[in-house]
């Protein structure tokens, strides 16, 4: 039986996993454990797991059992709702996670050798190179490659960062955050984002005339969480300039729930200029949202193209990678 006991504690219960997946295999898990795991560390309930995996709750607890009497460890803790990994069980999800990663991935390389250049790529970004990038390289790669499929979630670089480290994206265009370690990644920039600020169409504001910051404090604002970097863009605004910050605020990360609350109020939101080119294009909402003229620039950090060191990109995964890089010079 493998032991992975730890005497000095669980805080290195990470190191104390096989090194690799042939390790983690000969230690008598197969890629049903893999699975399992996986999915009791994405639902906390092993009835849910139980249903991911097309099979019965007692048939799940006991592969639980298996598990933990392989490596000798407990895996998860129940809990009057559902359950919880303990730090050997969320260890042993990541590893499971990059395990059925690689075999997903030659799944898909194997399809694609059988069927010319198919496959599928799964991508995250922030919302400027969502539009700016990513949707325009989508669409050239399907028109080329029609039978690819893309699966884009547009999301905080902190939600996006974490979905790539879970392996649920191949490469992210984003930021990386700054509780994460750097290390983890490869990254290159390839953008920097500039915001404006967007009011409902015959706002106080959108007189035409360049407004003052200290114009904007009195109004309602919808901002992203306080971590992304646009919001402190905008907040660090207000303190070089001693201004009082805001005390009105929604918070959130949906773009339509943004526009939404513009449109119906006289909020106030920055967004990039890229949502707002869109926004006042023929496709956009020009006739319900203006961008307000200001005395000042709102310069949010660079983003970058990032994938997991060492994590090699399928096929159609790279192709896309590869056809952005490209476009970005």
């Amino acid at each position: 039986m493998a032991s992975l006991r730890d005497p000095e504690g669980i805080s290195g219960s990470y190191e104390k996993l096989p090194g690799n997946s042939e390790a983690l295999l000969r230690s008598g898990l197969s890629l049903r454990h893999m699975r399992m795991i996986a999915a009791l560390d994405d639902h906390g309930r092993v009835s849910a797991a139980a249903q991911v995996m097309n099979i019965s709750q007692p048939a799940a607890s006991r592969m639980i059992a298996e598990m933990e009497a392989v490596l000798d460890v407990k895996l998860c803790e129940r809990l009057p709702r559902g359950v919880t990994l303990t730090p050997y069980g969320q260890a042993l999800a990541r590893r499971a996670r990059s395990i059925l990663l690689e075999m997903r991935e030659a799944d898909r390389e194997i399809s694609e050798l059988k069927s010319g250049k198919g496959g599928s790529v799964f991508l995250g970004a922030v919302t400027a190179p969502a539009i700016e990038l990513a949707v325009p390289a989508i669409r050239e790669i399907r028109r080329i490659y029609p039978r690819i499929e893309i699966t884009m979630q547009v999301e905080t670089s902190n939600v996006l960062a974490r979905e790539l480290i879970a392996s649920r994206h191949d490469f992210i265009i984003a930021r990386i955050p700054d509780d994460l370690n750097p290390r983890l990644f490869e990254s290159r920039v390839i953008g920097v984002e500039k915001a404006c600020l967007i009011v409902r169409r015959g706002h106080p504001l959108a007189s035409g005339k360049a407004v003052k910051l200290e114009d904007t404090a009195a109004y309602d604002w919808v901002f992203q969480s306080g971590g992304s970097p646009l919001r402190q863009a905008m907040e660090s605004n207000f303190l070089n300039r001693n201004i009082p910050l805001p005390d009105r605020i929604l918070n959130t990360s949906s773009l339509l729930l943004t526009l939404v609350m513009v449109a119906q109020s006289d909020a106030i939101a920055p967004v990039s200029i890229q949502v707002a080119k869109f926004i006042q294009g023929p496709d956009g909402l020009a006739g319900a949202i203006d961008v307000v003229q200001t005395e000042f620039d709102i310069e949010v950090r660079p983003y970058s193209l990032i994938t997991i060191k060492n994590r090699v990109l399928s096929p159609a995964a790279k192709m896309l990678h590869d056809f952005i890089l490209r476009e970005v010079g």
